[in-house]
């Protein structure tokens, strides 16, 4: 595959990823009610949206950004941690396949921005 197009596979898929996550993160910090119903369902604390949105927030802020490489790390290492703990948290309360299959989705995008992130990092340094 051409450096060029691992760059546009990475941004395309990266951009529409932290663009959920923004989303996701402007109804955790605002408490919006289907947040506010998840977490009641789950039976997970409701004062834990603001602190879950701002995480969201930050982390896609560092997926967006190309400086500091150890802090995106860490933001997919996040997001990995929040979509796991999602799936495993709607099959305990036993939710049916159809919500149990979404944060496995959005794992799967994420973990393509990241092969593609490190494709394009492996190709810099070889040039």
């Amino acid at each position: 595959m051409k450096p060029k197009t691992i760059k546009i596979i990475y941004w395309c898929v990266t951009i529409l990823f932290a663009l959920a996550m923004f989303g996701d993160a402007y109804g955790g910090i605002t408490e919006q009610q289907a947040g506010v119903d998840v977490l009641n369902h789950l039976g997970y604390p409701i004062y834990n949206m603001p602190m879950f949105g701002v995480a969201k927030l930050l982390g896609a802020i560092a997926l967006l950004q190309s400086r500091f490489r150890i802090i995106k790390e860490w933001a997919y290492a996040g997001f990995t941690f929040n979509f796991i703990s999602a799936f495993v948290s709607r099959a305990i309360v036993g939710d049916g396949i159809s919500l149990l299959i979404p944060p496995l989705i959005m794992l799967a995008i994420m973990f393509v921005s990241y092969f593609f992130w490190k494709k394009s990092q492996a190709l810099a340094v070889a040039s």
